[in-house]
Parts: C-alpha cells; sequence; structure tokens
C-alpha cells in the first residue's frame, strides 16, 4: 500500500487535474445553450434522450467555476464521473433504418442490463474523449492516444492501410461525442482501442487485429446494394455487442486516471482482452459473411457485364426476336395437326441414336414447316424436362433472306447455349478476348471464328444439345453452305450433337443434304382440316354454326396442304366480317389472294431472283406458263417454253434455242412455287404450282404486266376472264413460234419404214386372241393400255424438248382466244399448210401425247390445212377472221378449203362452226 503522504499527493494532484478539466468541459464554447441535452438522431434514426437530475444550467463562467469549487470536493479520484443512476434513456425509431444502425438498435437492446447504458450520454463521452488527449505519460508528457499510434507503429501495424473511422492526423477532435450513434461508438472505440494498446505488445497486436477486423462493419452493405441478408444482420448485432462491451469495459478503465493505472488494470483485469478475442471470433465470422455476400455482388455484376458485352457481340436484339417469334407461332399452331412428326420412324431413330445424326422436315412453301418445327422445339424441350442431365435445345428461325445469315445463325446458337448454360459466359468471354488481342477485333463478324467458338463449346458441354434451324433454304447460297458444312464438321466431333433441318425440297439444297433422313409433309385432308378448325375458332368464333361448318368443310377442300394459305384466308374472313351463308358461300366459290399471301410471294419471288430484272423476267415468264398449261410439265419443257418466249428473234433453229436453254438458272428462280421435284428425271411431267393461290396471283398480278407492261388490282370477273385469255394467248405464241422452227418443217418426225417395224406390238403373241379381252379398254387409262409400248423420242429427231407439248396443246389454247390474243393469220397459215411436212409431224405428235408408236387416234394430216383445223379448233372469232381476211387461192390451204372445213366439221358434230361457214 502506498504511504498516507504519497496518497495525499496524489489526491491533491488528481483534483486539481480534475478541476482543470472541469473547468475547460464548462466553458460557453463547449456548451449547450439548452438546459436538457438532446442528442441529434442517427443515419439510422437511433434517438438518444437524456435527463439527469443535475443537469447543467445556462450559467456564466463564473457561475460554473462556482459550482464547480462546490462540487469538486466530493469527487473520488478514482471514480470521475459515473453517470447518475436517474438518466432516463429513450430511443425512438425513424421510418427506414439503415442497416448498421438497426443492428446497433437491436445490440444495446439486446444487452439490456448487461451494459450501463447511460455511458453513452453525450456529456460523459465528451468527458472521455478529453481525457484520452490529456491523460500523459509521465516521463515524456506525451498523450496516451498518440503514445498509442506511436506503439503500434514501431510493431508494424499499418495504421495507415486500415479502413478506420477515425483520422489520425485529428483524431480527438474529429470524435462525435455521441456514441449513441453507431459511427459515434465505433469511431469511441477505436480511439479507444489505440490508446490502450500500450498495456503490452500481445494486447496492442489483438488490439490491431480489431481495428483492421472493424473495417468489415462499413462493408456490411454488401458494395452499396441494401440486400437482405439475415445472416450479416446477426453477424453484425454480435459485432456491435462486442464492440459496446468494450467500450464499457474501457470506460470503466479510462475513468481511473494515470496511463499507469491505466495499463495495471488492463493487464491484471484481463477481461478487457477476452473482449477484444471474442469481438475477433465475431468479426471473423461477419468478416466471411460479408465477403460472401460481396463475392456474390461481384459474380453477379460480372455476370451481367458478361451479359452486356456478349449481348452486345454476338446480337442479343436478334435472339429475343426468335424468343418472340417461337412464342408466335405457339400460338398459332394446332399441336393435333404436328403430332404425327413424331411417330415417323425415322424421327424415332433419330431421336433415339447415341450418336450424332441429321433429319430434314420437307415441305413446299406454305406447307406449315415453321408452325411443325416449332412443334418439334417444345416437344423436345418437354422430353428433355425429366432427363438428368437434361438436353438443351437451340433454334432458329430463317425468317429472311438478308446477307450474313450464317452469321447471324451461329451467334444466335452460341448465345442460346451460353444464356442455357451461365457458367459457360466467362470461357466464351476470355476466348473472344483472346481473339480480339490476336487482331481479329471483330470475331462475332468471322464466320470461321464462330465456328471455332461453337465447337469449343459443344466439346465443354457433356450432355446432348439439339440444333433446330427452320427454313435453311431462305439463306443466300454461301450462308447455306457455311451452315451445312459447319454443322457436318461438328456432328463428326462431337457425338451428342443432333441437328434437324427444314427446307423446300430444292435440287440445290437436296444435293448438299444427300443421306440425311427426312419426314415428310405433304397435303392430307385431315390435317387441313385441323388446321383450318384452329383457324376459325382462333378467328371467327363468332359465326354462325351452318356457316362455320360450310368455312371449315370448304377451305379444307381448297388448303391441299398449304397452311398459310388456310391461315391468310381465314384472317380475310375476318377482315371482311362476312357471317351470312350466303356471302360466305360465294366469297369461297371465288377465293382472291389475300393481300398479305400476296405480298409474301412478291417477296419471294424479289429474293430468289435478287431484284435482277432479267431473272424476275425469266421467273415471271416460267410461273406464267406453269398457271395456263393443261398438264405438269417436266423441267426440259419448261426450260425451252422459256427460252422460246425469252429467245431474240434471230433465234429460228431448234438447235440455236437449245443455246438458250438454262433448266437449272430457271428452277432455282421459282422453286419456292412450285412442288417438289426429282432432278434425276428431267423428262418427268413433274413440275406444277404448288397451290392453286399462286395461280391465282399470276392471274391478278402479272397478265396484264405480261401484255402492256403494267399490272392492274382489278378482280372482278371481266378482268379475271380477261387476263386468263391474256395467259392463253402467250402460251399458244410460244406454241405456235416453237412449231415453226426450221428443223421441225424439213425433217419428218417418223420414217416410214421405222413406223412399220415400231408399230409391230411387242411381247405379245399375234396369234393369240385371248390376250386382250373385249372389256380391257374400258376399263384402263390410256397409260395402261400403252404400258409396254414402244416408245421414242421427238428431241433425237432434233425436235427439242418443248415439241410434245406444243404440237398436243396448242390447239386448247388456240380455241380459248378471243380477240386481242389471237394469233396472226399468217403463223397459223404457215402452222397448218396443207401438205406440209410442219403439219404432218405436229399432227402425227398430237395423236401420240406419251410418245408411243402405237397412236391413241388415227388424225390424218392430208385431210387438213389452216381452214378446216381453225374451224375445228380455234375459237369463233379467229375462224370469221381467217373467213374474212385469208387468200383461199394460195398453196397453203387444200384445192376446196370450205368444203374440206365443212366436212370436218359434219365428221366432228360441231354444227354452229357450220352456219360460220355458210354464212361466208
Amino acid at each position: 500500500m502506498s504511504s498516507p503522504t504519497r496518497d495525499d499527493g496524489f489526491r491533491h494532484w488528481w483534483r486539481v487535474r480534475l478541476k482543470h478539466i472541469r473547468l475547460k468541459s464548462r466553458s460557453p464554447s463547449r456548451r449547450s445553450g439548452n438546459k436538457q441535452e438532446t442528442l441529434q438522431p442517427s443515419a439510422a434514426g437511433l434517438l438518444l434522450s437524456t435527463q439527469t437530475d443535475d443537469a447543467v444550467p445556462d450559467t456564466d463562467p463564473e457561475g460554473a467555476q462556482a459550482r464547480t469549487d462546490e462540487t469538486s470536493h466530493q469527487v473520488n479520484p478514482d471514480q470521475t464521473h459515473i453517470p447518475n443512476p436517474s438518466i432516463h434513456v429513450e430511443l425512438v425509431d425513424d421510418v427506414s433504418p439503415d442497416l448498421w444502425s438497426a443492428a446497433y438498435r437491436e445490440a444495446v437492446e439486446s444487452l439490456g442490463k448487461d451494459i450501463d447504458i447511460a455511458i453513452l450520454k453525450g456529456r460523459n463521452v465528451g468527458e472521455l474523449f478529453r481525457q484520452l488527449g490529456e491523460i500523459e505519460n509521465e516521463a515524456t508528457q506525451e498523450s496516451a492516444f498518440l503514445k498509442g499510434v506511436r506503439f503500434l507503429e514501431s510493431i508494424q501495424v499499418p495504421l495507415g492501410k486500415f479502413k478506420m473511422a477515425l483520422d489520425l492526423a485529428t483524431p480527438l477532435t474529429s470524435l462525435d461525442p455521441a456514441v449513441s450513434t453507431v459511427f459515434g461508438m465505433v469511431r469511441g472505440v477505436t480511439a479507444v482501442a489505440i490508446t490502450l494498446s500500450t498495456a503490452d505488445e500481445d494486447f496492442a497486436r489483438k488490439i490491431a487485429a480489431m481495428l483492421e477486423q472493424i473495417a468489415y462493419i462499413d462493408d456490411c452493405d454488401t458494395l452499396g446494394q441494401k440486400v437482405d441478408k439475415k445472416d450479416i444482420h446477426k453477424a453484425l448485432v454480435l459485432v456491435y455487442k462486442k464492440l459496446l462491451e468494450f467500450y464499457s469495459a474501457a470506460y470503466e478503465i479510462l475513468s481511473r486516471r494515470g496511463a499507469n493505472v491505466i495499463v495495471r488494470l488492463i493487464l491484471e483485469n484481463g477481461h478487457l482482452p477476452e473482449i477484444v478475442q471474442d469481438f475477433l471470433r465475431q468479426a471473423d465470422t461477419l468478416r466471411k459473411l460479408v465477403q460472401k455476400a460481396t463475392l456474390e455482388i461481384v459474380e453477379d455484376i460480372k455476370a451481367m457485364l458478361y451479359d452486356q458485352e456478349i449481348g452486345r457481340w454476338l446480337g442479343s436484339s436478334a435472339m429475343r426476336q426468335q424468343s418472340q417469334y417461337h412464342a408466335y407461332l405457339q400460338d398459332l399452331r394446332a399441336a393435333e395437326a404436328c403430332e404425327f412428326l413424331v411417330r415417323y420412324r425415322n424421327f424415332i431413330n433419330w431421336y433415339s441414336a447415341s450418336n450424332s445424326q441429321h433429319l430434314v422436315l420437307l415441305g413446299e412453301m406454305g406447307s406449315g414447316k415453321t408452325v411443325a418445327m416449332g412443334f418439334l422445339v417444345d416437344e423436345l424441350r418437354r422430353r428433355s424436362e425429366n432427363q438428368i442431365p437434361q438436353d438443351k435445345v437451340c433454334f432458329y428461325y430463317c425468317q429472311n433472306g438478308g446477307p450474313d445469315q450464317a452469321v447471324q445463325i451461329l451467334s444466335c446458337l452460341i448465345l442460346s447455349l451460353l444464356e442455357q448454360l451461365p457458367g459457360l459466359k466467362k470461357r466464351f468471354y476470355g476466348w473472344y478476348k483472346q481473339a480480339q488481342a490476336s487482331g481479329n477485333f471483330e470475331p462475332a463478324t468471322d464466320t470461321k471464328k464462330l465456328r471455332e467458338f461453337l465447337q469449343r463449346l459443344l466439346e465443354a458441354i457433356d450432355r446432348r444439345v439439339f440444333f433446330v434451324i427452320d427454313g435453311l433454304d431462305e439463306c443466300d447460297r454461301t450462308s447455306r453452305g457455311v451452315i451445312l458444312k459447319c454443322l457436318g464438321t461438328l456432328s463428326q466431333k462431337i457425338s451428342r450433337l443432333k441437328v434437324l433441318l427444314s427446307f423446300r425440297p430444292h435440287d440445290e439444297i437436296l444435293g448438299q443434304a444427300e443421306g440425311m433422313p427426312q419426314l415428310q409433309l405433304g397435303c392430307a385432308f385431315r390435317r387441313d382440316s385441323v388446321i383450318v378448325r384452329k383457324a376459325v375458332e382462333t378467328h371467327l368464333s363468332c359465326l354462325p354454326k351452318d356457316v362455320e361448318a360450310l368455312v371449315i368443310e370448304k377451305v379444307s377442300q381448297l388448303a391441299k396442304g398449304n397452311a398459310i394459305w388456310t391461315k391468310m384466308v381465314i384472317e380475310l374472313i375476318q377482315t371482311r366480317g362476312i357471317m351470312a351463308i350466303g356471302p360466305m358461300r360465294l366469297f369461297l366459290d371465288e377465293v382472291p389472294v389475300p393481300t398479305q399471301l400476296s405480298a409474301l410471294y412478291t417477296m419471294l419471288l424479289s429474293r430468289c431472283t435478287s431484284n435482277e430484272p432479267e431473272n424476275e423476267r425469266l421467273a415471271r415468264k416460267a410461273l406464267a406458263i406453269l398457271a395456263i398449261a393443261r398438264r405438269p410439265l417436266s423441267i426440259l419443257e419448261l426450260s425451252w417454253a422459256v427460252a422460246m418466249g425469252t429467245a431474240p428473234p434471230e433465234v429460228t433453229t431448234v438447235a440455236a434455242l437449245s443455246d438458250w436453254v438454262d433448266h437449272q438458272r430457271l428452277i432455282s428462280l421459282i422453286h419456292p412455287f412450285i412442288a417438289r421435284l426429282n432432278f434425276g428425271d428431267l423428262k418427268k411431267r413433274q413440275v406444277r404450282l404448288i397451290h392453286q393461290s399462286v395461280r391465282a396471283f399470276v392471274v391478278e398480278q402479272w397478265t396484264d404486266h405480261l401484255q402492256t407492261g403494267t399490272t392492274s388490282a382489278s378482280t372482278d370477273r371481266a378482268t379475271l376472264h380477261r387476263r386468263t385469255e391474256s395467259l392463253e394467248g402467250l402460251l399458244l405464241e410460244i406454241c405456235i413460234n416453237y412449231l415453226q422452227l426450221d428443223e421441225i418443217g424439213t425433217t419428218a418426225i417418223f420414217p416410214e419404214e421405222q413406223v412399220a417395224m415400231e408399230a409391230l406390238p411387242r411381247d405379245v403373241d399375234l396369234f393369240n386372241d385371248d390376250d386382250l379381252q373385249p372389256n380391257d379398254a374400258l376399263s384402263c387409262s390410256w397409260e395402261d393400255l400403252e404400258h409396254g409400248m414402244a416408245r421414242y423420242d421427238p428431241a433425237d429427231r432434233g425436235f427439242g424438248e418443248f415439241f410434245v407439248y406444243a404440237s398436243c396443246h396448242w390447239m386448247h389454247h388456240f380455241g380459248a382466244v378471243m380477240t386481242s390474243s389471237l394469233p396472226s393469220l399468217a403463223s397459223v397459215e404457215n402452222l397448218c399448210q396443207a401438205g406440209s411436212t410442219r403439219l404432218d409431224n405436229w399432227v402425227q405428235q398430237n395423236c401420240r401425247p406419251d410418245c408411243a408408236i402405237q397412236p391413241r387416234f388415227e388424225f390424218d394430216s392430208s385431210l387438213y390445212d389452216p381452214l378446216s383445223i381453225t374451224s375445228l379448233y380455234g375459237s369463233e372469232a379467229m375462224l370469221r377472221g381467217m373467213l374474212e381476211k385469208s387468200d383461199f387461192g394460195k398453196d397453203k390451204f387444200l384445192p376446196n378449203p370450205l368444203i374440206g372445213a365443212a366436212t370436218q366439221i359434219l365428221q366432228w358434230g360441231d354444227f354452229p362452226r357450220l352456219k360460220i361457214l355458210l354464212e361466208t
């Protein structure tokens, strides 16, 4: 124990120092003007109101001095400014407290009686902070706080690098004397901790760790994002509790004056180091939670940056359009009309195969390929829902034939994979940046680089991936080749890749897809009925039942597998608002081409012809011929007919015309409008328009253009009749001009000896009368009767490929033209010149339409001349014109042309024509 003399000296010194402190604390510059001190609300809205029985009145300095003198003798030197137990503390909630103060308030409330909350009163805190600045080392007269700073620096504690709540340059003047605010408390703890760190080195290092951990309190909002993290909140509450306990214990220690006393209390008591150790454990938990939450947010930010960059590179807007279009197809389709596809053996084998395979869906324009592909996309997704691992389905709809289709397709496939497997985005981002660093500044426009990216992504995926690409024929030739080559290469290297393609059955693309199994979308009345019923339910639900039944029945019959025509006709009925059965029946008897469908056909033609005038002229000519032809044409027949219709006048021989025939080019210009072709047989009569709507489109839009260079939009019956007649005249002119080529007028199609030899039946017993029964001819078609008969090819005689059609059908067109489309008399007279080889050649062919040696009927060319042919087959207008204008004395006619013509009329029974002859 200390001696009494020493104790008295210490007490005297303590009283002097305390008096000095009180004088400074009561000075006017440091006092509030109110009798009741009120702390400002914190950022969290925590308000601490304190009222004391010994509240200091607003007096002058002398009064303050007197009061100090009166009370100074009552102060215990070991217990300075202990809060009055009658202090009243009140916590008030703000409308929206921040996360720090909310946790702080909960920590204060949870401590309850374990902490004397009165020590947080502003006056007491201020007193304590001023004491920190005045506690001096006995030897150096240096404040304990600065000594603590210097001590921590001496043991290599980098205070300057810590995110501290205290400015070391002006530490105590920056302190908020209201510890009731969360940040004031943190600043206070920081200052106290630094001051107490001089106890010993081990304790100082714990204090240093404590100061470093305090920084994580500021990071609890996880990079500024206000998130509902209950685990962080609970950890923060525990950290605050330990800080409050530390502050309470430190307050008690610091209430005892003297640096040596403070050090002795810290070392002897041991309670403060324990609190620091507990704080470090709780702070470490908080640090880990904050780091975890921060990492999640950082990853989210990185993912957003990846999304933004990758979307910009690959075109996320195109991906959104694809998704929107797919949703549109879902609303449009009748699933029942597509379900048969998954029952195809080829589909089952393709889906269940363990290796990579391709599958092709083929269908004509308008057959519903795109809707069917949308169905298959959803079916593949549905099947993968209950699989582990799930298949990934990526799709692309080729909706227009613009440039760089290959780039768009590959970009969308890559983006679709990345969206479904986001873990690959970082890897792709790195590949892309690496490519840019290598000098390829726009890898997303480089199909070679995109193919490389796609392959690397697929190699990183250990699950089945389906690529579904619709309308590949919509792409230009270059893009189509790039995509097919890419898919072929990927299939060889990626065993779990499956590819589903759809396109129109065009020769070029079929050749590129040779060997791939196929699904066919053909014409089926039941499927058409399902599609029509779905469209009626969607657009015409208000129709009376009888009218609805009429629409379903009639449109189903007219659809012929053309789903797009069905859709647009139903929408046209909706637009016109037809409700009564009479107008509806009239509409369905002569269905016009819907405006949207006409626009679609125009767009397709423009795309196929590349907007090139010569290409368009050829395509229009070909479609006009097909619209009026009496039967399907072969590829070569159509090509020769178009060549005849577009060749210059100086082309007068079959040999010269052959140089103008380009069937590959022609078919490529019109392939969307014609039915599927077998390019292995160019002579097969297979070329026809896919639907009657194409013919109506040609009649309505092009016939005036073909004749006058203008287009009319009128669709009344008289106009349609005139336009149809215009098409008849077009093909009639081509037929007549073809039959007037030089070789056809100079070379006989049948040498006499060949006719005699070839006419002998083959594989028939000439002496057996039982081979052909009397009724066989009645039950068989001409094709059946002529099966096995000897045949010939007029092309072998140098007559070209259009000779058969021209010979057999020019007379049908001849009888269909009435007025402006009439051929010239000179051309008819030359074609039908009596006794000519030309007349005999086409007559011989006319009675052999399928080129069998045996004629189907007798047609003696020696009995005919221009007048008799016109009397039998020409229109009345043509006959009257010939009777009025021809010179029957020329050698082109028989000696008695009128009698010969009358004889033929009487033989074949067209008696009104006889009246015309008699009138003449």
